[in-house]
């Protein structure tokens, strides 16, 4: 289970006779991004001796606790999450990547790399919904699990960052991370039995964002081959209030200063944790940071006139949206009843096997009862949906395809099944179809929705998508047989779906 990378000898998990796969945890694929290095580029890990253990997860990177952030003890799920809820989890050094594959001696397997949501504020690689094993065994691929800075560690545009450097001057840190860990993944591909020439970038939410992002920079050139953005698309911040917020940081941890250069010294003195609880502070008021700046040089400034004369990666592209988005995001319009610490409570005590002791009214204010009255949850939540996630899927796809792009495929993820009240609560929401994606059904933030009820439909679906992800990864195309319905091209669209006990995906007509 040893294998050489450029930067040594790592040494990983052989689960043969468990889950098929071998894999290999933790790998640094950059310098911490501590002291001097915080806010820069990030620096290539400097070269080990001897073998490096690579059989458990790195430090999620620094954050504020949110429902899925790591523990507070640590990269993992667990019910002390909900204590770091609002606080600083995770650790600055954190630049690692994650590397699964099949247990058999394949190589040149294509190559997925998988970078996690979050709002670009919170997240892990460690995540179990992230699990890369089921879907390299199912896919016969290399997958890859990636952690990137986060929040204002991970993008700001303040002037006495600039040092005349086009990339550290950039703001756009975190960018420059996947970039980073993409071209690790391009110089040691063969070591995992991979194939370098055929990388497929997946990202999810915030991570589909990213992955938009790292279609149109110059920066990838080479190093990406195909793309699967789910719940995300083309969206990028403004320069001024990139700015604006770098400026309110500055306010919110001691105050500016006629030296710039001293403000610099001093964030970089500070502890993460005292720069989070800043972020926490400033984010009461104004948000959460912006991500991601159209600086001229990591990103273009216009991305929609580098879509249109061509400079970008014009590769395939699977994207997806759930059907029921907005569903995740009740707290914003106050449509959840429990705070997240009580919410968190709940589901992860629930037993989804047993009589529901909760009922809708548990989750959901009467404000938005019944859920299907005008102007209930459930046309409240579409207008979320509408408003934040299908409209820059549905444009990205648009603006891509005018230019040029040939192979622009698009689903819809609708299954609702889970036992009530959540069928109601949540039903298709926002990242409900990555347990699906990676087939991690056994632990994570959404394990309340999988009974044993709805077990042989779910799983069903699940090996279809994933057989999907197979079938792109190796052809530019997400068509196979067992779909039994056929999949066309962007406004085209299929549907995934499940009842208890089958699957059921249908053709669409095309969205618009």
């Amino acid at each position: 289970m040893v294998r050489q990378t450029d930067l040594g000898k790592v040494r990983g998990l052989d689960q043969t006779r468990s889950t098929g796969t071998q894999s290999w945890l933790g790998i640094p694929y950059a310098k911490p991004p501590v002291g001097q290095l915080r806010w820069k580029a990030p620096v290539p890990h400097q070269p080990w001796n001897g073998v490096r253990d690579a059989k458990h997860f790195g430090q999620g990177c620094v954050q504020q606790g949110r429902m899925f952030s790591p523990s507070p003890s640590g990269p993992h799920y667990g019910l002390d999450i909900r204590d770091g809820l609002g606080k600083p989890v995770g650790s600055e050094d954190c630049l690692t990547l994650n590397v699964f594959r099949p247990a058999n001696a394949r190589k040149k397997l294509p190559v997925i790399v998988f970078i996690h949501g979050g709002s670009n504020v919170v997240g892990y690689s460690a995540d179990p919904m992230y699990d890369g094993n089921a879907l390299a065994r199912r896919a016969n691929a290399v997958v890859v699990t990636v952690n990137y800075r986060l929040g204002a560690l991970g993008w700001l545009d303040l002037p006495g960052l600039k040092t005349g450097q086009r990339e550290n001057d950039s703001g756009n840190f975190a960018t420059l991370d996947q970039i980073e860990a993409l071209r690790f993944v391009n110089r040691n591909a063969a070591a995992f039995g991979a194939d370098s020439s055929n990388v497929t970038v997946m990202g999810e939410s915030a991570g589909a964002v990213n992955v938009w992002a790292l279609m149109v920079s110059p920066l990838s050139k080479g190093l990406l081959d195909k793309a699967i953005p789910l719940s995300g698309g083309l969206q990028f911040t403004t320069p001024e209030k990139a700015r604006t917020y770098a400026n309110g940081l500055v306010s919110e941890t001691g105050g500016a200063s006629a030296d710039p250069a001293a403000v610099v010294r001093r964030l970089r003195s500070m502890a993460a944790n005292d720069i989070i609880r800043a972020q926490v502070r400033l984010g009461a008021r104004v948000g959460d940071p912006p991500a991601v700046i159209p600086d001229g040089t990591v990103l273009p400034v216009d991305y929609h006139a580098a879509i249109k004369t061509g400079r970008f990666r014009n590769v395939p592209v699977l994207a997806g949206n759930t059907l029921e988005e907005g569903k995740l995001f009740g707290s914003s319009i106050g449509a959840f009843r429990p705070t997240d610490y009580q919410r968190f409570t709940a589901q992860y005590f629930f037993d989804p096997d047993k009589p529901s002791p909760f009922t809708v009214r548990d989750f959901i204010t009467d404000a938005y009862l019944p859920v299907d009255r005008p102007g209930g949850w459930n046309e409240s939540a579409k207008n979320l949906t509408d408003l934040i996630f299908t409209g820059i899927t549905h444009d990205s796809l648009a603006s891509v395809q005018a230019a040029g792009n040939k192979k622009v495929y698009y689903y819809q993820f609708a299954w609702n099944q889970e036992p009530a009240p959540f069928d109601q609560v949540y039903g298709a929401a926002h990242a409900m179809d990555l347990p699906f994606v990676f087939h991690t059904f056994d632990e994570g933030l959404f394990t309340f929705a999988f009974s044993r009820k709805n077990e042989p439909g779910r799983v069903r679906l699940s090996h279809l998508m994933m057989d999907s992800i197979k079938t792109f990864v190796r052809t530019g195309t997400p068509q196979h047989a067992g779909l039994g319905t056929q999949w066309r091209q962007w406004p085209g669209s299929v549907v995934f779906d499940a009842g208890d006990r089958a699957a059921k995906v249908r053709s669409a007509p095309p969205v618009g």
